[in-house]
C-alpha cells in the first residue's frame, strides 16, 4: 500500500478509540517554545524532559498548508465548518494557536499514556488530555470557543467519564457554539454546510474504497480453499482459469502449477506473489 493510501485508510478510521497503558499524570508542565505548536498540538516540557502532545477529542483549524496533505485537511475543515474560502481556516487556526498559548501561560497538567499520535513532529507525537491552571479541560474550552470541533482519536477521561459521554458532551458544546456563532462558526455559510460536508464525505468514502481496493488486491490467498471469486482476484486469472485450477488442486508448490494447461508465465508469476499453498 502507497504511503498515502495507507494515510487515507487512517483518517477515515478516525474514531477508533484509543486503548492502551493507564493514564500518567504530569502536574507542573509549561509549554514550550516550539515552531510547530498549534491550537491542538504543542510540545511541553515537564521535569526537564520536552515532548509534543496532541489533545484527545478535537481538531483545531489548519494555520497553514506548506503539504498537499495539509491543505486537503484545510479544505475539509472549510467544508465542516461552511466556509466558502480556506483563508478563514488559516485565520482562526491562528486564533486557535494564540488561545491555546493563552490558556497554557501558567503550568498545567498532562494526562498521557504515550500513545502514538503520528505526525512530523521531531521525536513524534503523543495523544494527551490537558488541563490547564484553573482547572478547566483545554479541549472543551477550544469547542465551546468555536475554535475546534470535536473530531478525533478518543479514550476515557482522566475522571473515569466513559468515552461516548465524553464525545456525546463535546459534540452538543459543538452545537451549542455554531448556535451562538461563537469563533469559526461565525463565519459559516448556512445555505452551503450541507452541500459542503456532503463533498467532503463522498470523496472520503471514495478514497476509502480506493485504499480498500489496493488492499483486497494485495492479500494472500490459499490457492488450494479459496472460492472461485477469490481466485479471480488475482490478475490475469478469469471464470476458466479459476476452474481450471479448482479442478486440478491441491497444488503443493510454485513448479506444482505447471499442470495448469495453458497457463501464461505472467499469470504464473502473478500467482506466485498472491498464492499461499
Amino acid at each position: 500500500m502507497t504511503k498515502r493510501r495507507s494515510t487515507v485508510l487512517l483518517l477515515t478510521l478516525f474514531a477508533i478509540v484509543c486503548r492502551g497503558d493507564d493514564l500518567v499524570r504530569l502536574d507542573g508542565a509549561k509549554l514550550a517554545d516550539y515552531g510547530g505548536n498549534d491550537g491542538d498540538s504543542f510540545m511541553i516540557e515537564h521535569k526537564g524532559k520536552k515532548q509534543v502532545v496532541r489533545l484527545y477529542y478535537v481538531d483545531c483549524p489548519e494555520t497553514h498548508a506548506s503539504t498537499e496533505t495539509d491543505a486537503r485537511r484545510a479544505r475539509d475543515q472549510a467544508n465542516y465548518f461552511g466556509l466558502s474560502d480556506s483563508k478563514q481556516v488559516f485565520f482562526y487556526g491562528k486564533a486557535a494557536t494564540a488561545f491555546t498559548r493563552q490558556q497554557l501561560a501558567k503550568p498545567f497538567t498532562v494526562h498521557t499514556a504515550y500513545a502514538d499520535a503520528l505526525g512530523r513532529s521531531p521525536g513524534g507525537r503523543v495523544f494527551a488530555f490537558v488541563t490547564t491552571a484553573d482547572g478547566k479541560d483545554l479541549a472543551r474550552l477550544l469547542v465551546e470557543n468555536g475554535l475546534a470541533r470535536s473530531y478525533g482519536y478518543r479514550r476515557q477521561l482522566p475522571d473515569g467519564t466513559h468515552y461516548k459521554e465524553a464525545q456525546a458532551r463535546l459534540d452538543d458544546m459543538e452545537t451549542a457554539a455554531a448556535l451562538k456563532k461563537i469563533g469559526i462558526w461565525e463565519r459559516t455559510n448556512p445555505d452551503r454546510l450541507v452541500e459542503l460536508r456532503a463533498s467532503t464525505r463522498l470523496e472520503e468514502a471514495e478514497l476509502h474504497a480506493i485504499a480498500e481496493g489496493n488492499l483486497q488486491e494485495n492479500r494472500k490467498i490459499n490457492i488450494n480453499s479459496a472460492p472461485a471469486e477469490e481466485l479471480e482476484t488475482i490478475h490475469g486469472i478469469g471464470p476458466a482459469t479459476a476452474k481450471r485450477i479448482i479442478e486440478l488442486r491441491p497444488f503443493k508448490n510454485a513448479d506444482d502449477l505447471d499442470r495448469i494447461p495453458r497457463l501464461p508465465a505472467k499469470t504464473k508469476a502473478n500467482i506466485i506473489e498472491r498464492a499461499t499453498f
